[in-house]
C-alpha cells in the first residue's frame, strides 16, 4: 500500500498522531480530585473512576456519571458556564482548563511512526489535514510540535462554527477535503476509532486506513476500514 498515490491524507488526531488519551486522563483526575477534596466527597477519585464513568463519553456526560457514582447531583447549567461554576457544564469546562494545564506542564510526544509518515508525505508533496472531534486540537498540535505541518485543521470548534455534524457523519472529513481542493475519491482517511472509520466509509473516500490502538483489527475492518495497521510507521519504507 502506497499512500503517495493519493492527493491528500486526512488524519484524526488523538490516537493517530498523538497519544493524548493520557493527557485527558490526568486532566480528569486533577479536576475531580480537587473538587472531591474541596467538597468532602468520598471515596476519592481514582483511575478506575475514569474507565468506569468517563472514558469514551462526551465531556458533560462523564461529569454526570462520575458525580452520580458518589450520589452527587448538580444542575446542568450551560456550556458557557465558566470553569469553577457549580454546574455540570462548569465542571466540564474546569476539566478543559485542567487539560490545558497538563498539556502545558507535561507536553505530548507524537507517535514516531506517524511523524515518519508525515515526513514521507511532505517529501512527496501530498496534502495533509487534521480532522478531530476535539476542541483542543490546535494546542495539542502545538505541544506536539506538529502545528506547522497542517494548513487545514478541522476540529470541534470549526465543526460548531460551520454547522458540521460530528463523526460518524462524514461532514468534517468532506469539509477538510474541500478545503484542500481534493475530491474524496482521491483522499485517504486515517482513524483509530470506530466512529471515525465509519465517517471515512460514509464519505466514499479513496481509502480508509485504520490504526489499531486498542479497538481491534476486526472491529475496525467491520466498521469500514480497507486496511488496518498497528502503527503508521509500517507504511514507511
Amino acid at each position: 500500500m502506497d499512500l503517495k498515490q493519493f492527493d491528500a491524507v486526512l488524519f484524526d488526531l488523538d490516537g493517530v498522531l498523538t497519544p493524548t488519551a493520557d493527557v485527558h486522563m490526568r486532566a480528569w483526575s486533577r479536576m475531580f480530585s480537587r473538587y472531591f477534596t474541596e467538597h468532602g466527597i468520598e471515596p476519592a477519585y481514582t483511575d478506575e473512576d475514569y474507565f468506569a464513568h468517563v472514558d469514551g463519553k462526551p465531556r458533560y456526560d462523564g461529569v454526570r456519571s462520575a458525580l452520580a457514582s458518589r450520589g452527587v447531583v448538580l444542575p446542568d447549567g450551560d456550556p458557557t458556564d465558566p470553569p469553577g461554576a457549580e454546574t455540570v457544564c462548569g465542571l466540564g469546562n474546569t476539566k478543559n482548563s485542567a487539560f490545558n494545564e497538563v498539556l502545558l506542564e507535561d507536553g505530548v510526544e507524537p507517535y514516531p511512526g506517524s511523524v515518519a509518515l508525515l515526513d514521507l508525505l511532505e517529501a512527496h508533496g501530498t496534502a495533509v489535514a487534521v480532522v478531530s472531534s476535539s476542541r483542543n486540537a490546535v494546542p495539542v498540535l502545538e505541544a506536539a510540535g506538529l502545528a506547522d505541518r497542517f494548513v487545514v485543521v478541522v476540529d470541534g470548534l470549526v465543526a460548531i462554527d460551520r454547522g458540521l455534524a460530528g463523526k460518524p457523519s462524514a461532514e468534517t472529513y468532506l469539509y477538510a477535503a474541500r478545503e484542500l481542493g481534493v475530491p474524496a475519491a482521491r483522499a485517504v482517511v486515517v482513524e483509530d476509532a470506530v466512529s471515525g472509520v465509519a465517517a471515512g466509509r460514509a464519505g466514499d473516500f479513496g481509502l480508509v486506513l485504520g490504526v489499531d490502538r486498542g479497538a481491534g483489527e476486526q472491529t475496525l475492518l467491520e466498521a469500514g476500514a480497507d486496511v488496518v495497521v498497528k502503527d503508521l510507521g509500517e507504511l514507511v519504507p
